[in-house]
């Protein structure tokens, strides 16, 4: 069974019966995979990764991150036009490589969701604080920080958390049309930062030296800043809610990666052009940069956007592990209850309230970067499947209807999975164990809890 795939019938069959209400246009799912990508990483890891990484030369950075994605956004296309089903790469690889490498992809994939989520709210929550403290309504560090930080709990990072959970077990239409809102006013506190702070940059000063870190800085950093651009994978998972999943999907993905790679470069630039790198190790730069150049007002007013852009980045993320969990415990790898359907709303609301309590308790309680870490190993790990699976599909079955082709498959395909690889060895030590142990612990939990539970040949 661990080599066995679903057919494209398995899959349409699953979709026809899901009971999840199909409302989302290509529209939608454009701005669902921006909302999930701009609010993920520009704001809080630009500051981090600048100063601890790569330096000014964290602009290449995210150009080298985002287009390791769009080769991902180009083989997500390619599988979402022809297996439009939730879970994404959970799904595609099940249809790929069969069921063992489909579940360890999906496992590897909720641990990137769940722990991408965590770092955005612990992002939001330092916005937010830095916000308050500038008018005089300053928050106990103690509620700010974790217990190994020396504080108690993060508490801004799970309540914003719990709420976004709340709402969206309410309903996916409602939920994008708050994250259109809320995406719109997040572009325009952009717009504003990059007009209001151009004029002060000092490239000479502050862009000299370029890579303080050497160029093996630049990988490093991306190495760092890549969870930014994951948030294109919920525009996949949606595939059961979409109207026209086999023209939406492929232009949500493909659009949403292009125009957040432009924003990153473009604020990574201005931001390190106006500040020295060696100031920025901060999880708040963009407010930083303005408060520091006078503008305390207008930071105010920015950070108010960029909160805005964190909370439906945090809906995005939410939104997709709810569908990875529901897809794949409607196979029987997981709990069956976490597949369950609210009547009136539409929604997988169990998984998404649990899974809510869980990233909220990793924001709450563990420390930032190594979250950011963890997470980007999960995600890569789960991409270089994908480039595998998509391959493995092309060569087995060449002659599936598809409305949209990977180009020079078996030249880009190689060279995606070469650097996510490489991306992975390029984290800390630690991080990588941590991964490894827990996708230990996910196989032997497939050994002992799918045998008896699997239910997805039935369909």
């Amino acid at each position: 069974m661990f080599f066995k795939k679903k057919t494209l019938e398995d899959f349409s069959a699953q979709r026809e019966s899901s009971g999840m209400h199909r409302t989302l246009s290509t529209v939608d799912l454009t701005f669902l995979g921006i909302g999930g990508i701009i609010g993920s990483g520009v704001f809080v890891l630009t500051g981090i990764g600048a100063a601890r990484y790569a330096g000014p030369g964290i602009v290449l950075s995210f150009v080298a991150a985002g287009l390791l994605c769009m080769l991902v956004g180009l083989a997500y296309a390619e599988l979402a036009s022809l297996i439009p089903a939730a879970g994404s790469a959970y799904a595609y690889t099940f249809a790929s490589l069969g069921e063992g490498m489909a579940f360890l992809c999906g496992w590897s994939l909720i641990i990137g969701y769940i722990v991408t989520a965590s770092a955005v709210a612990v992002g939001f929550s330092a916005y937010f604080s830095g916000m308050m403290a500038s008018l005089g309504m300053e928050i106990p560090k103690a509620w700010l920080t974790t217990a190994p930080e020396g504080g108690i709990i993060n508490l801004p990072a799970v309540v914003i958390t719990l709420l976004i959970g709340f709402i969206l077990a309410h309903g996916t239409k409602e939920s994008s049309r708050l994250n259109t809102i809320l995406i719109s006013l997040t572009l325009c506190a952009i717009v504003a930062f990059v007009i209001v702070t151009s004029p002060h940059m000092d490239l000479a000063k502050n862009m000299d030296p370029f890579l303080p870190f050497g160029a093996a800085g630049i990988m490093t950093g991306a190495a760092v800043v890549f969870f930014s651009f994951m948030g294109f994978d919920t525009v996949a998972t949606s595939a059961e809610e979409c109207k026209t999943p086999e023209k939406s999907l492929p232009i949500g993905i493909i659009a949403s990666v292009f125009v957040c790679l432009c924003i990153y470069s473009v604020v990574a630039f201005v931001l390190t052009g106006t500040i020295n790198y060696t100031d920025l190790d901060r999880a708040d730069p963009v407010a930083y940069c303005l408060r520091l150049i006078g503008y305390t007002g207008l930071a105010n007013l920015v950070t108010v956007g960029i909160l805005f852009g964190m909370i439906t980045t945090l809906i995005v993320y939410i939104f997709g592990q709810a569908r990875v969990f529901f897809a794949m415990s409607r196979d029987g790898f997981l709990p069956k209850s976490m597949a369950n359907i609210h009547p009136k709303y539409g929604t997988p609301y169990f998984i998404t309230l649990v899974g809510s309590v869980l990233i909220a308790f990793i924001a709450g309680c563990v420390p930032m970067l190594y979250i950011v870490e963890l997470a980007n190993t999960g995600v890569l790990a789960a991409f270089f499947i994908v480039f595998v699976g998509l391959i493995a599909l092309r060569r087995h079955s060449p002659d599936l209807p598809r409305t949209f082709t990977f180009p020079l498959l078996y030249v880009l395909a190689p060279i995606g999975m070469l650097v996510c690889l490489y991306l992975i060895w390029a984290l800390s030590l630690e991080t990588n164990i941590t991964f490894i142990v827990l996708m230990i612990l996910g196989y032997f939990f497939y050994n002992s809890y799918a045998p008896s539970h699997r239910c997805w040949e039935k369909k």
